[in-house]
């Protein structure tokens, strides 16, 4: 990514990360993409977490190799490939291959997923070392649980920055291409394809202003009828 892109990256996720993921869903929906909410067992491990950025995709599977077949395939399959594509406001999302139960990526390997710039991981699966991961600052994880079990050398990675597909809620999956914007929090995670993200962006905005002036509102003891009529969020 070049410098440009970048900083790109960074002034939109500061916009990304105001708007709520319900407002998204909503504009998405009327946009004629109402499929975008990927599964809801797919959730923060903190329900007051907040995340945006771009995909960066993972996409992994089972892996009973012998060791000494792993140790061949390092140079290019490993967790290490990963961060040379990482940016700045990217998420890592990554596609479990139907693995149920290792823990893929834990606390140490999402600091170094962080210190390339990754702002946070969602995993169709599980992840290791829940206390360690919430302790780490302004890094958000998105996961179907957490596990002690080892991944490797059960778990491995077979491709990175390929298009994927995790499952969705109303659609049995929803395609995640590299730099699409992932967004999510306790309600759940949206995928918003990048090809009309800018448009996803405005119109959710425009959706977030009037509920919060509708919020005002209802603070300041306005019935919920009139706020209804002044601003058509409910």
């Amino acid at each position: 990514m070049t410098d440009d892109s970048i900083s790109s990256v960074a002034e939109l996720q500061a916009r990304w990360d105001k708007i709520r993921a319900a407002n998204i869903y909503d504009t998405l929906d009327r946009m004629g993409y109402g499929n975008q909410c990927l599964d809801l067992g797919i959730r923060p491990l903190l329900p007051t977490q907040h995340l945006a950025g771009c995909a960066v995709t993972v996409l992994g599977g089972r892996d009973p190799a012998t060791t000494a077949e792993l140790e061949a395939k390092k140079d290019t399959q490993s967790y290490a490939s990963l961060e040379k594509l990482l940016y700045p406001g990217a998420v890592v999302v990554v596609d479990g291959g139907g693995e149920r139960w290792t823990g893929k990526f834990g606390e140490m390997t999402s600091w170094h997923l962080k210190q390339c710039g990754a702002k946070g991981i969602v995993i169709d699966g599980m992840i290791r070392d829940y206390l360690g991961l919430v302790a780490i600052p302004d890094y958000t994880v998105c996961c179907r649980g957490t596990s002690p079990i080892e991944s490797y050398p059960r778990w491995r990675i077979h491709n990175t920055n390929v298009p994927i597909a995790l499952p969705g809620t109303l659609t049995s999956q929803v395609r995640i291409t590299p730099g699409d914007w992932i967004v999510a929090e306790a309600d759940g995670v949206i995928v918003v394809p990048q090809e009309i993200a800018m448009d996803v962006l405005i119109k959710a905005e425009e959706i977030e202003a009037r509920e919060e002036l509708t919020r005002r509102d209802l603070a300041a003891g306005v019935s919920f009828e009139e706020a209804f009529k002044r601003y058509g969020r409910a």
